[in-house]
């Protein structure tokens, strides 16, 4: 593995999402001085938060899986995430609602799931939902130490043999028809394919290694910490600064100072200038390369994954039919998927994801409020409306979001509003995101492993990248793990081995299986 020359002892991350304060605990506990310089007030970034009339919305992520790789980042400051964190494992995982009026309850505990999957669809479906779960763990086992949770220098080292078990497995097919390998029922592949959308491709192109992603969601486990996602950045960025980690909030960086192919100091809007012997870059990739005074060449142009409109309700009531998180289905499913990465167009019929957070944790609202969380997908600013387009389109878009709601079953979910906020692709572009889209660059082939925006910068011999635009690319689990590879090209550290904390420590706590209907 290539690592950055030079003196190392003195860091600066710049960006204190997720990807940063990982990349900041893993370099404290190699002994390394940082400096973490966050432009905004707090820690976060995409996982940030806004108070609302009382309401505490999280502005970024809803769905936390692979925690441990979290705890990895605690463990390297000899810490526990479980000390910092309360978990809660969400059962179920997702409540699938389809437009036939049918739904499924998505369990990651294999006989809770078989047996849900037997009462929606059947013995036959149950049986290969079974074969399905199977194949998804050894597709992970394939894919995580080998392809995702490494750093790659060149396309040569995907010359190994997990690369033929990849391939055995069906991975380099398309996800549809492996996932139709094990399933016939339409809905429920549904239920197993959807995710290619959270790494920026359609299930009928996506290549079936992607179904990694359904492993995380449906097997691994679904968690909610108590206090919301932003609580996450919240427990790193405090262990950072117990670990010794200085801070600077509300500092935007303006410039890095480059000297013989060297980042000498980071400069600071207010005027500050701060030494350092490396750099961490963590915003996305054109703020990046603004600041570093170009973008590498690419033969192809980078291709960005769709966008999202987000509608963050705080509600005087709620709906029993929603769980923690509710997946509402439309009746169309190829043409949708068509409008958001091909014609540009908004979803004539769309997928929707309606989050409740107060479900688990009713302080994030005031008392006998409730929080709704409902996403859109939309296409990102490229090939759909501009940003501009946005200013006059988002409060229409809002208001038939609103009555699609309330047709699928959510019954005056407009009147129930008592506070709100809409975000939109403009929003996405004024924060710096590429295509006015969060999720950066798509998962492509092209855009995959090695051949995704390496985090080890051409002409610049201490400069890492870390964060969704670079390797492995975009989630919570891949930008924690972008961190940590970030971290290791500066201190040449082998992969680390997790503390596992003790029974004492842990506060994970199992969700009641009713408790996603109770709690309305």
């Amino acid at each position: 593995m290539r690592t950055v020359s030079g003196s190392t002892d003195h860091v600066v991350v710049v960006g204190a999402g997720l990807s940063g304060l990982a990349a900041a605990l893993h370099l404290l506990g190699a002994g390394r001085q940082v400096t973490v310089v966050e432009r905004d007030s707090g820690p976060g970034g995409r996982a940030g938060r806004i108070e609302l009339a009382g309401f505490r919305v999280d502005t970024g992520p809803t769905v936390l899986t692979m925690p441990h790789l979290a705890d990895e980042a605690f463990a390297a400051v000899g810490d526990s995430l479980h000390r910092r964190l309360e978990l809660i494992q969400l059962h179920p995982a997702y409540r699938a609602r389809f437009a036939d009026g049918t739904h499924v309850d998505v369990h990651t505990d294999g006989d809770a799931m078989e047996a849900e999957v037997r009462r929606f669809a059947g013995s036959a479906e149950a049986e290969g939902y079974r074969r399905l779960r199977l194949w998804l763990q050894r597709l992970y086992r394939a894919q995580m130490r080998r392809f995702i949770d490494t750093n790659f220098d060149s396309p040569f080292q995907l010359l190994h043999p997990d690369l033929a078990r990849l391939a055995a497995l069906g991975g380099f097919g398309r996800l549809d028809p492996q996932i139709g390998r094990f399933l016939s029922d339409e809905r429920l592949r549904r239920v197993f394919s959807f995710q290619a959308l959270y790494a920026g491709v359609t299930p009928a192109r996506a290549l079936a290694a992607y179904a990694v992603i359904a492993y995380m969601d449906t097997v691994a486990g679904v968690h909610f910490p108590r206090g919301g996602m932003h609580a996450l950045p919240r427990a790193m960025a405090d262990a950072a600064g117990d670990a010794g980690g200085q801070f600077r909030w509300s500092a935007e960086v303006t410039e890095l100072e480059c000297s013989l192919g060297r980042a000498r100091a980071v400069h600071l809007a207010s005027g500050e200038r701060i030494a350092c012997d490396a750099v961490i870059m963590t915003p996305d990739l054109p703020v990046v390369h603004r600041l570093m005074g170009r973008a590498p060449r690419r033969p192809v142009r980078l291709r960005h994954s769709p966008s999202a409109v987000i509608l963050h309700a705080g509600t005087d009531r709620t709906w029993p039919e929603l769980a923690h998180h509710t997946i509402s289905f439309g009746a169309a499913w190829e043409r949708t998927f068509d409008e958001l990465t091909r014609s540009g167009q908004l979803m004539s019929d769309p997928s929707l994801l309606i989050t409740r957070p107060t479900t688990h944790d009713p302080g994030l609202a005031p008392e006998g409020k409730h929080l709704h969380y409902v996403l859109a997908p939309c296409p990102n600013t490229t090939i759909g409306p501009s940003g501009d387009a946005w200013h006059d389109l988002g409060p229409r878009y809002r208001d038939s979001l609103v009555a699609e709601l309330e047709r699928r079953g959510l019954d005056g979910f407009g009147d129930s509003i008592d506070s709100e906020l809409l975000v939109t692709p403009v929003d996405w572009t004024a924060q710096g995101h590429a295509a006015g889209t969060p999720f950066s660059v798509s998962h492509t082939f092209a855009q995959t492993g090695p051949f995704r925006p390496r985090n080890l910068v051409r002409g610049w011999d201490n400069v890492v990248l870390a964060g969704c635009g670079t390797t492995p690319g975009v989630g919570v689990p891949t930008v924690l793990i972008s961190g940590k590879l970030a971290a290791a090209r500066i201190t040449g550290l082998p992969r680390p081995v997790r503390a596992k904390p003790a029974a004492s420590e842990r506060s994970v706590v199992p969700s009641s299986r009713g408790s996603a209907d109770d709690a309305s």
